[in-house]
């Protein structure tokens, strides 16, 4: 057995990259849906192996609730009969964050991805409740999305272990990027699914049990972060060590002159894909980081042709 199999507890087993899909929009800002599931199909023909829209880089905090619903029907629509879609229900309250779960089922979403709620603090009683109440609103496999520096509030080792007692859950996407946290939970949950959620830990998460990553750069270069889950997986560690150097290299590249998912949207305009603005108050990079961007990619020899 391989030491970043799935989970038992897994039905879809999630493995491999995951790329968190954009939302894209029209210069006005509002939802281009068919662009959305355009994107879906981008990352899916060149080699993801699940997509999960409504993550951070899909924009879902700036979306309304109708809005979130349809990206989910558009993404299913388009590739749902390929790979599974995981996707992003989770809202601040327990009751919008079941009703997008209920919603994401019926639609023919594989599983969803809950991230715990943001804004109020969240204590231990309250996870539980939380988590417990969406796992048993549907019966696709549930998946806790770990990001405290986003949401402020972060899950205990204690508080993941008793979480992962509820039937439906399944795995845990984490963004914390605290390793110590991520390799003891894989430690304490070995029936769970882990998928590193860091650009900077595709390898580093393999190596401590995760079973694939959810990469934002695969959103824009998915050949190039399948490529490093493949080398690892075929046991040349030497590859996937140099494919992640690039990894570094990209994510700093893309993280100057604005957000990080700026720089996605940006390298998949550069690559001839048009995902259209980011939602205000994110931004596109200005005319000289794009520049600035495309010269970097250059000289790390990344194929904007992709062929």
């Amino acid at each position: 057995m391989s030491h970043h199999d799935p989970g038992a507890a897994d039905p879809l087993s999630l493995h491999g990259v995951v790329p968190p899909t954009v939302t894209a929009f029209e210069n006005d800002e509002s939802v281009d849906y068919e662009g959305t599931a355009a994107h879906a199909r981008f990352v899916v023909d060149r080699g993801a192996h699940g997509v999960f829209p409504l993550g951070t880089n899909g924009e879902f905090p700036l979306l309304s609730g109708e809005e979130r619903d349809r990206v989910v029907e558009a993404v299913v629509d388009e590739v749902g009969d390929e790979v599974p879609v995981i996707a992003g229900v989770g809202a601040p309250s327990t009751y919008r964050t079941v009703a997008h779960a209920e919603h994401a089922e019926s639609v023919g979403a594989d599983g969803i991805v809950v991230v715990t709620p943001y804004y109020y603090p969240l204590d231990y009683e309250g996870a539980i409740e939380h988590y417990r109440r969406v796992a048993e609103a549907v019966s696709v496999p549930v998946y806790i999305y770990h990001i405290p520096s986003k949401t402020g509030n972060e899950l205990s080792l204690e508080t993941l272990s008793a979480l992962a007692e509820l039937d439906t859950v399944a795995g845990v996407k984490d963004s914390s990027k605290n390793v110590p946290w991520l390799a003891q939970a894989i430690d304490a949950n070995p029936d769970l699914t882990f998928l590193a959620g860091s650009d900077s830990l595709v390898f580093t998460g393999l190596e401590v049990g995760c079973s694939g990553a959810v990469s934002a750069i695969a959103n824009a270069f998915p050949e190039l972060v399948v490529d490093c889950y493949e080398a690892y997986d075929a046991g040349d560690e030497d590859r996937a060590r140099e494919l992640q150097s690039t990894l570094f290299q990209i994510r700093d590249a893309f993280k100057a002159g604005g957000a990080y998912m700026s720089g996605v949207k940006t390298a998949l305009r550069l690559r001839g894909f048009d995902a259209g603005p980011l939602r205000s108050p994110l931004r596109l990079k200005d005319e000289a980081h794009t520049a600035e961007l495309k010269d970097r990619l250059a000289e790390l020899d990344v194929d904007l042709d992709g062929h």
